[in-house]
């Protein structure tokens, strides 16, 4: 048999379960007995089961992270922040990829294998927020909101979209485009309605004609661009509902010949990093994805403990249904080289 608890408590003259108290950092120890509990496990060579610990405080010290498109460049950029800060709260993250957010992927979910859960691509219309809440397995919604009460770590949306419109109606555009997300989002609907109210202040509307939606993929600028081309008039500026579908503009502005910034606007949502390389330097909405991830981890374990120590240093802007914490970024206008007055011709 291997070494076990036991042998280390009778090495270092304490109980059993003061050595795992001892070794899981439990302030209630003395330094002096950690000191001999680790000296002890380390003499003995002895390693911590992390699954026999969890079977006896029905705690396993794991946060599972949803996301169903990791192809998506948005998504890598907040997994790191988010395994980091997680690990600093002495958590370990999982990565489910699900690709839908079937109901029967909550079976998968709160086999007890996690503490809580970070969705990250939460639906409007999605069932599994229901089923983890019926399930009593805590989560936080990361970059979205949804019908179930849960806490939430936000940019505020409406205001970014109000910031692309106001930027676009500065710089002298009247025929302007938009491709937005998903309906079904909160980011994409909030998006939206932010920068139509942005236009309607301005005494602009947008033409039905130089309106689309679709998922925040590179494919949906791709070809929504070819279609907004092919209307008259052609716009002369386009909002993107985030920067993957910008992205997925200036490539096929690219292939069809179409001048950025001089007979085309693109402006985008996010900053991601790749946003700023000196192929794309897009226009965009900036904020903080590395806050918005560690924000995300410290809700989530402050429900997971109890201890809303974990929430520091950032605030909570509100409470809602249930005392349900949400958080809000702020947005801000980042402007690049694929943005300028329309073109006279």
């Amino acid at each position: 048999m291997g070494i076990t608890s036991r042998d280390v408590a009778r090495l270092a003259g304490v109980s059993q379960p003061t050595v795992s108290r001892a070794l899981r950092g439990d302030p209630r120890v003395s330094e002096d007995t950690v000191r001999r509990v680790r000296m002890a496990a380390e003499a003995l060579n002895y390693v911590p089961s992390e699954a026999g610990r969890s079977l006896s405080t029905q705690i396993s010290h794991r946060i599972g992270v949803l996301v169903t498109d990791l192809t998506n460049p948005f998504y890598p950029h907040l997994v790191g922040p988010l395994h980091d800060e997680l690990e600093r709260l002495g958590y370990r993250m999982m990565l489910f990829t699900e690709r839908s957010e079937a109901t029967a992927a909550a079976e998968r979910l709160v086999d007890r294998s996690i503490d809580g859960l970070v969705l990250a691509t939460s639906t409007l219309d999605s069932g599994l927020p229901a089923e983890l809440s019926r399930r009593q397995l805590p989560f936080v919604y990361l970059n979205r909101e949804g019908t179930v009460p849960a806490d939430a770590i936000v940019v505020d949306n409406r205001r970014g979209g109000e910031l692309v419109a106001e930027e676009l109606v500065k710089a002298g555009h009247t025929r302007i485009g938009a491709i937005f997300g998903p309906d079904n989002t909160s980011t994409g609907r909030d998006r939206e309605i932010g920068f139509r109210q942005g236009l309607a202040d301005a005494g602009i509307a947008l033409r039905p004609a130089h309106v689309r939606h679709g998922p925040f993929e590179f494919e949906t600028g791709a070809q929504a661009l070819a279609e907004l081309l092919d209307t008259d008039p052609v716009p002369t500026a386009v909002f993107c509902g985030n920067d993957v579908v910008a992205i997925g503009v200036i490539d096929a502005a690219r292939r069809l010949g179409v001048d950025i910034p001089e007979q085309l606007s693109v402006v985008g949502f996010d900053d991601i990093p790749m946003a700023s390389w000196a192929s794309f330097e897009l226009s965009t909405v900036r904020h903080d994805l590395d806050e918005m991830a560690r924000t995300a981890a410290r809700l989530l374990v402050a429900r997971v403990s109890g201890d809303d120590a974990n929430l520091e240093p950032s605030g909570v802007d509100g409470n809602g249904a249930a005392g349900q914490r949400r958080v809000t970024l702020e947005p801000h206008f980042v402007a690049r080289r694929t943005h300028c007055e329309p073109s006279q011709s």
